[in-house]
C-alpha cells in the first residue's frame, strides 16, 4: 500500500482535506506521511482500526532533533500490520512522521498503542518533548535529579560530575593463595 492509498483513507475518515497530510518518499520503500499534530490521535485511531490498513502494532517511536532549523522535532512512528491473510502473510509497513516545534506538546498515543508508553516517556526523559494525556509522564532512563535533556543537539557536552574511576584490588601472593585454598575448599564442600 502506498502514502496517497493511506492518506486517501485517512481524510476520508476524518473527513478532512487530503492536503492536509503530505506523502514522503523514503529510501526504503515504507510508506511515509506527515501528519497534522492536532490530528495525530484520531489519525492514528483509523491506521490501527479500519479493516483496509490495520497497522495494529506500534514498534517505535523515533524523536529526531533538526536544530537549528523550525520546526525543530520530527516525531516518526513505525507502524505494522502483522498481515490478515494467516500464517505466511507478509506484513505491511508504514511511517507517520509528526513535526514539533520547540515547546510544543504532542498528544499521547499511548491510548491507541500501549507501546507508545515507554516511547514517549523515553522521548521526553532524552528530548524534553512533552505528551498530552500521557498515563505517566515520569522520566524513565535518567535519574529523577537529572538537569536537561542529553539527546538534544544544543546540550552541553561538559558534564560537571568528577569522572568516576575505580582502582583494582591489590592482594598480597599469601591473600590470593589463601582466597584460592578457601574456595577450594567450598567447592569441595558443596
Amino acid at each position: 500500500m502506498q502514502a496517497a492509498a493511506i492518506i486517501e483513507i485517512l481524510a476520508r475518515g476524518l473527513a478532512v482535506e487530503a492536503s492536509s497530510y503530505e506523502a514522503v518518499e523514503s529510501p526504503d520503500r515504507i510508506p511515509t506521511l506527515y501528519v497534522p499534530r492536532e490530528t495525530l490521535v484520531e489519525s492514528c485511531r483509523l491506521l490501527r482500526d479500519t479493516p483496509e490498513l490495520r497497522f495494529a502494532v506500534l514498534v517505535d517511536l523515533v524523536p529526531v532533533d533538526y536544530h537549528p532549523r523550525v520546526p525543530r522535532y520530527e516525531l516518526s512512528y513505525l507502524l505494522v500490520c502483522p498481515g490478515s491473510g494467516g500464517f505466511g502473510t507478509t506484513p505491511r509497513r508504514a511511517r507517520l512522521k509528526v513535526r514539533v516545534q520547540a515547546g510544543e506538546t504532542v498528544p499521547s498515543v499511548a491510548g491507541v498503542w500501549t507501546a507508545a508508553n515507554w516511547a514517549e516517556r523515553e522521548a521526553f526523559d532524552f528530548f524534553g518533548i512533552s505528551f498530552d494525556g500521557h498515563p505517566d509522564p515520569r522520566r524513565i532512563l535518567m535519574p529523577d535529579d537529572w538537569e536537561g535533556y542529553p539527546m538534544r543537539k544544543d546540550y552541553p557536552v561538559q558534564i560537571k560530575q568528577p569522572v568516576k574511576t575505580y582502582a583494582p584490588l591489590q592482594v598480597s601472593e599469601e591473600q590470593f593463595v589463601a582466597n584460592i585454598e578457601a574456595a577450594r575448599g567450598q567447592a569441595r564442600t558443596d
